[in-house]
């Protein structure tokens, strides 16, 4: 596997807000996020002998609230250590602690699923990260990127970041479902389901064995 430099990287995930969304009074903004996890509940409901789970990359913890009544066993992690204080500090009980997407610490199929929740559009090697998320899950995963060109359309349509072209710092990758969809299938594994909330694509898929 590649060693990724991480001084080098394009991404500045300690400088990102991903609570923003979780404290907002907003009505819309607090719809769109119930609506966001109900899909992933959903998702999980057609999963089958999940006992363990690990959600990768949890920023302060906002959505490992939303997930730990639904597994029985989950973990965390999070690349920024100042932010892992305040994600055990929201999740009392949850075993979470500091890594790398490109070198997580769990043993080969070790979890039953992963859960991988607005992360990847982040990351400089998407397609590293999945093949490393593939090494640790023993068979499924959740994913949820924004929906492609939508999520822009719809910053435009609030007049956030026009002179980028409603793209939201940090965001380094874009993907429409169809394109999601194809790079899942080619870097972890079949696509079950897909659900489609508002401005997300979110997925479950199934781990195949490596493509030669």
């Amino acid at each position: 596997m590649k060693k990724i430099d991480h001084s080098n990287l394009r991404a500045q995930p300690g400088k990102e807000d991903f609570k923003g969304k979780y404290e907002s009074k907003n009505f819309i903004s607090r719809s769109l996020v119930k609506n966001y996890y109900r899909a992933v509940k959903s998702l999980l409901d057609l999963t089958s002998d999940v006992i363990t789970a690990h959600e990768v990359g949890i920023g302060e913890g906002y959505s490992t609230q939303k997930l730990r009544p639904w597994i029985p066993s989950l973990s965390g992690s999070e690349f920024v250590p100042e932010l892992i204080r305040n994600a055990k500090h929201n999740n009392p009980g949850v075993t979470i602690f500091q890594e790398s997407v490109y070198d997580l610490k769990k043993g080969e199929n070790s979890v039953d699923l992963v859960f991988f929740l607005e992360v990847l559009e982040h990351l400089d090697y998407p397609e590293i990260a999945l093949s490393e998320i593939k090494r640790i899950s023993k068979r499924y995963l959740i994913i949820g990127v924004p929906n492609e060109p939508l999520w822009r359309i719809l910053n435009i349509c609030r007049f956030k970041y026009i002179s980028n072209l409603g793209n939201t710092p940090g965001h380094l990758n874009h993907w429409s479902k169809s394109q999601i969809i194809e790079l899942i299938q080619e870097h972890y594994g079949n696509v079950i389901a897909v659900k489609s909330p508002i401005p997300w694509t979110i997925i479950l898929a199934e781990k195949t064995e490596i493509r030669n």
